[in-house]
């Protein structure tokens, strides 16, 4: 098990400090972090707590989820690894007669 959580259905309420001091309870909590939109800095109503050690994640995972928080009832999980972004491999040279790089036309 990992040692990072997933929170979600928050308040949008809820701050950075509300979830160090609910998280505390289940043992050392290392870092908190909500997530915001962008552009106008307002919280999407989750975030990711990092625990001490995997038992500490485990007990936070066993007693916070449908914890009341702000008076919503969050959900707590493992978080999943994040995803790398891919993007579509380069096309190199310009497209041959037959609409596809590299190849010719019969004659």
């Amino acid at each position: 098990m990992a040692k990072e959580l997933y929170v979600g259905h928050m308040s949008y309420e809820a701050t950075e400090d509300d979830l160090r001091r609910l998280f505390s309870v289940a043992g050392t909590v290392t870092s908190v972090h909500i997530i915001t939109d962008p552009e106008t800095g307002r919280s999407k109503g989750c975030g990711y707590v990092r625990m001490l050690t995997e038992e500490e994640a485990k007990e936070a995972i066993e007693t916070l989820d449908g914890a009341l928080l702000r008076n919503r009832v969050i959900t707590v999980s493992v978080a999943r690894p994040q995803k790398q972004a891919t993007r579509p491999a380069p096309r190199r040279g310009k497209p041959g007669p037959g609409g596809r790089p590299g190849k010719k036309r019969p004659s």
